[in-house]
């Protein structure tokens, strides 16, 4: 168990605040613009990328510049209006990526420093129980619940 610590935040509550409240602000401007599908539906349709970007933009410039080659069933203003969407919320989209990528990595690193601590203090526990220290008892057999049903944990013996 590494007993480095990589991470050490306090964030100011004020800063914290001002966090939560504009990313409120952000779902709320653009919750009327945004679809939620279900894991299900997102497989079902063809997915755009940035190789598939160019085709699409040239494939619409065609459909405006020779529209007799544009089957009736296609309605080239909506295309349009789905591509600038596109061109739109993607850079939105790339800075809250990579925001979710950190607050992500940051959040893991620091539960496991968390948990690696209080994985410490358990065993410290459990070692105090079985030289019969006072007091030590109590504490293993609130914290111990965590493990239960989970048999022994690697390195771990009992």
């Amino acid at each position: 168990m590494s007993t480095e610590n990589i991470v050490s935040i306090k964030i100011k509550p004020e800063d914290l605040q001002k966090a939560q409240e504009a990313a409120k602000t952000l779902s709320k401007i653009l919750e009327p613009y945004l679809i939620a599908l279900k894991p299900l539906e997102r497989q079902q349709y063809p997915k755009m990328s940035d190789k598939t970007e160019p085709f699409v933009r040239n494939a619409l410039e065609y459909m405006k510049t020779a529209p007799q080659f544009a089957p009736p069933y296609l309605n080239v203003e909506e295309m349009e209006i789905d591509l600038n969407a596109v061109v739109q919320l993607l850079p939105i989209l790339q800075v809250l990526d990579q925001l979710y990528h950190n607050l992500d990595d940051t959040i893991l690193l620091s539960g496991s420093e968390a948990y690696s601590a209080a994985r410490g203090y358990y065993n410290s526990v459990k070692q105090a129980v079985k030289m019969n220290i006072p007091g030590a008892k109590p504490i293993y057999e609130a914290l111990k619940k965590r493990f239960e049903g989970q048999g022994k944990v690697k390195g771990e013996k009992e």
